[in-house]
């Protein structure tokens, strides 16, 4: 399980992408707060910013020609066995959104680490074009 980092999402192959959107789901669902090594970092913030990369995956998946379901465009949504966010709760505990990535955990390091773990999966993506 792993956020990828932003800079690589409009890269992403399909299985990559498609995969992206069902963590995403899982950790906003009843995944929230279950430890897992690779993700621990988001339990730290605001489900709120959880919602923020989600939203950023499913835009990608729908300019590739994919549908979402609308549901999870809903920032409180959880999936259908959860209860949803509280409102209150979940926006008065999300932090500022003004800066270049959502999670400060995606620094040039992590963006290295995830380059590094698509390379041994044999998928190259060089950020230097468009």
């Amino acid at each position: 399980m792993r956020l990828w980092h932003e800079k690589l999402i409009k890269r992403l192959p399909r299985q990559q992408l498609l995969g992206q959107h069902r963590e995403c789901c899982a950790l906003r669902g009843n995944g929230w707060g279950k430890p897992h090594a690779t993700v621990n970092y988001v339990f730290s913030h605001s489900p709120f910013k959880l919602f923020a990369y989600h939203q950023i995956i499913m835009n990608e998946m729908s300019a590739r020609g994919y549908r979402v379901n609308e549901l999870w465009l809903n920032p409180t949504y959880r999936g259908a066995s959860c209860e949803p966010y509280r409102q209150e709760f979940y926006y008065d505990n999300h932090k500022e959104m003004n800066q270049e990535v959502i999670y400060s955990e995606h620094d040039n390091a992590y963006l290295e680490e995830c380059l590094n773990n698509l390379k041994e999966k044999g998928i190259l993506i060089n950020l230097n074009h468009d």
